[in-house]
């Protein structure tokens, strides 16, 4: 289980470009973070990240969607 702040810190580091936004590249990029994202999830690839938890369908997963699946996955404090 994670905090809020906890998951921000991480979803910071994958976001490379500090655009808000963490890519599939960004998470292939870092496949350590992904494997934190993946299990905090529950989803088994960046890829079933990205189908689950894309809710505006840009190719890219925003904090807010990131925390939602979190959420969905019990494991945000």
């Amino acid at each position: 289980m994670t905090t809020q702040q906890e998951l921000q810190s991480l979803f910071n580091k994958l976001d490379r470009d500090q655009d808000g936004k963490v890519s599939i590249n960004d998470l292939f990029l870092s496949p350590g973070l992904s494997a934190i994202i993946s299990s905090e999830t529950n989803t088994s690839s960046p890829q079933e990240l990205l189908v689950q938890y894309d809710s505006d369908k840009d190719g890219s997963i925003t904090f807010e969607e990131l925390k939602e699946a979190v959420e969905k996955a019990n494991n945000l404090n």
